[in-house]
């Protein structure tokens, strides 16, 4: 019960945040569906409000289960620190956050010169929905799943299959791990992406994994290193920083 407690306690205090988060994904999503689209979805479930409280709950139970497995791995490791925020750790955080947004931000006018769909939706200004879905769902829930489970579970599964006569973790075991979670998440993307564009030529494929996949290895770095909480902050702050960006100069 002691060894649960942390992780417990972690995530019920991220749970309001998360819940809030897959409200407004679903807010955002619906913004992006046809009204055919919506129709059909509401024909499904029955009403919007339904289709909302379906969602939520369900961002809710990823995160009760991302969050307590996640964290009883991470802690086994060592990687489960302090819910605080040191000067050093955060001074990184930011600094890396304020490059990633600009860096992040530059996608219309880098790739939206070979891919002009880019260049178009980055013209569309961002509604709040989408504000707040990219901070509160990729910064908590995103997180959750890719760092705290996902890379801690690649992490423990490879410290105990090849190194399991050490008592900690090495370090390449959890680079491997980080770099292994970021680019099974851009590869996720890619059914996605080739429907978006119709089609996945050289550079929708860098772009893919430079912008899902790149970036989730800094985030990584930010876990390893300082703890999950920096690279929650990281994560929300770059969408921040690169739709303020947006909203400026697009």
């Amino acid at each position: 019960m002691k060894t649960l407690k942390r992780p417990l306690l972690f995530t019920l205090a991220l749970l309001p945040a998360a819940a809030v988060g897959g409200y407004f994904v679903t807010l955002y999503q619906l913004e992006s569906y046809d009204a055919a689209t919506v129709a059909q979805l509401i024909g499904q479930i029955g009403s919007l409000e339904m289709l909302t409280v379906i969602t939520v709950l369900q961002t809710v139970l990823y995160a009760l289960f991302c969050g307590i497995v996640g964290g009883l791995l991470a802690q086994s490791m060592g990687l489960l620190r302090p819910f605080a925020f040191e000067k050093k750790g955060l001074l990184h955080c930011v600094l890396l956050s304020l490059a990633g947004g600009a860096v992040f931000s530059l996608d219309p006018w880098v790739f939206g010169a070979w891919i002009p769909a880019v260049k178009e939706s980055a013209a569309t200004p961002a509604t709040v929905n989408a504000w707040l879905a990219s901070v509160l769902y990729g910064g908590i829930m995103e997180e959750l799943m890719l760092r705290l489970f996902f890379m801690s579970l690649l992490a423990w599964l490879g410290w105990k299959l090849f190194f399991r006569q050490k008592e900690t973790v090495p370090a390449g075991v959890l680079i491997a791990a980080n770099v292994v979670a970021a680019m099974l998440f851009a590869a996720g993307h890619l059914p996605a992406t080739a429907i978006l564009f119709g089609r996945l030529t050289p550079v929708i494929l860098l772009r893919c994994f430079l912008l899902n996949g790149g970036f989730g290895l800094l985030f990584g770095r930010l876990y390893r290193k300082y703890g999950i909480q920096y690279a929650m902050l990281s994560h929300a702050l770059l969408h921040i920083v690169s739709k303020t960006v947006w909203l400026l100069f697009c």
